[in-house]
């Protein structure tokens, strides 16, 4: 690095990523924590199909306000 520039490096976790892109277009959203929203204990895809995956890492929630969206789910397949 050159002397002009900072060391220092900023940890965010997905959810606080979308919450500044988020903000970036004007929408308001609250960061929920992982497991607190019914909707994370449903199951994501069905496993009767051949083309769904069958493991699915849930990554957070993102409560927006204001909008016609009431909830994002942030999920990783693989």
């Amino acid at each position: 690095m050159h002397d002009e520039e900072s060391d220092i490096m900023i940890y965010r976790t997905i959810q606080e990523k979308l919450n500044i892109l988020f903000k970036n277009i004007d929408v308001d959203a609250n960061v929920k924590k992982i497991g607190t929203c019914e909707i994370e204990k449903e199951d994501y895809y069905s496993k009767c199909f051949a083309g769904t995956p069958s493991v699915v890492t849930n990554k957070g929630c993102l409560e927006l306000q204001n909008t016609n969206i009431d909830l994002v789910q942030i999920i990783q397949k693989g």
